[in-house]
């Protein structure tokens, strides 16, 4: 026989309301009663009915994620906390993913706004007044990336370039590029904007790139003409394919060019060389753009990032 909401409110001792509420509206519930009405439903195999309490509640408990790539290795473990953050709060999360266009990003933001209750927008590549347009369809959270009136997170990305270039200023490199990322991006210009206020460097811009090993590869024989002895690459998938670019055209890393990288993806420890690099703080980052939308709160949060030196940086020759 099917369990119904009754049968849990009898076995747990409360009122039909509370057992309503510790699904709907958890936070409304003292917390021993959630746990023992929770525990009690799983012991008894109860299912909360989503259709029939989206049409008394107005609330799907679905949130949708939407990712500017989803092949970058940058975003699985920014979707996978995501995800563990909105389950624990009785919430479905779906995942969609732009492939960079901006088009396809207010199209999903339009056809997901009739599907769920507010949205995470990861790196997005719309323009503001865009953004602020989608706003008044759904409510979202938005990560890296600044956004009048919305919640945001922030990685501190400017704060890693900085500590980045020092690190190559320090081991002696005068002539550095910034080998930077797409036209449009907030996280290309924070890196930019922290990158020239590194003293004693002359710093090249060399750019936009694809945020791809494709489009770092292609920049290689523009960093070679540049004459730099050191590299900061958008992030870590620009710089393996710049490494391997580089090493094409004779030039070895990092007895040649020291080449460093941002996000710490997987990859990056795997190159050889190692990949010295700016860690990322992306799972915090996808549990706290959950429970900022969850909570309906409006506020900047930013996040700390960490250099860490691995193989890929030497003193120049």
């Amino acid at each position: 026989m099917t369990v119904t909401i009754r049968d849990v409110a009898r076995a747990s001792g409360v009122h039909v309301s509370t057992v309503s509420r510790t699904f709907s509206a958890p936070h409304m519930v003292n917390a021993a009663t959630r746990t023992r009405v929770l525990t009690v439903a799983e012991e008894l195999g109860y299912r909360p009915n989503r259709a029939a309490r989206a049409l008394t509640t107005g609330r799907t408990h679905n949130l949708g994620l939407i990712v500017a790539d989803i092949a970058n290795p940058f975003f699985p473990p920014l979707i996978k906390a995501a995800h563990a953050a909105a389950r624990q709060r009785d919430y479905h999360l779906f995942v969609a993913d732009t492939d960079e266009e901006p088009a396809a990003e207010e199209e999903l933001v339009q056809a997901f706004s009739k599907q769920v209750d507010g949205l995470v927008l990861c790196s997005p590549r719309s323009s503001n007044k865009a953004l602020e347009r989608l706003a008044e369809r759904v409510p979202f959270v938005v990560i890296n990336r600044r956004l009048r009136g919305a919640a945001t997170v922030l990685m501190d990305v400017g704060h890693g370039a900085r500590l980045a270039v020092e690190h190559l200023a320090g081991l002696g490199h005068r002539r550095v590029a910034l080998v930077s990322g797409p036209a449009g991006s907030w996280t290309s210009a924070e890196i930019r904007t922290a990158a020239e206020q590194v003293a004693g460097i002359e710093l090249v811009v060399i750019g936009p790139n694809a945020p791809t090993e494709r489009g770092g590869f292609a920049a290689a024989q523009r960093v070679r003409d540049a004459g730099v002895t050191g590299v900061l690459a958008y992030n870590d998938l620009v710089a393996i394919g710049l490494i391997e670019g580089l090493g094409e055209l004779g030039l070895a890393v990092p007895e040649d060019v020291s080449v460093v990288g941002i996000d710490d993806i997987v990859p990056g420890r795997l190159n050889r060389p190692k990949l010295t690099t700016v860690a990322m703080p992306t799972a915090a980052a996808g549990r706290l753009a959950v429970d900022l939308l969850i909570q309906e709160v409006s506020a900047t949060t930013s996040l700390e990032t960490r250099l860490v030196i691995r193989d890929s940086t030497a003193p120049p020759r």
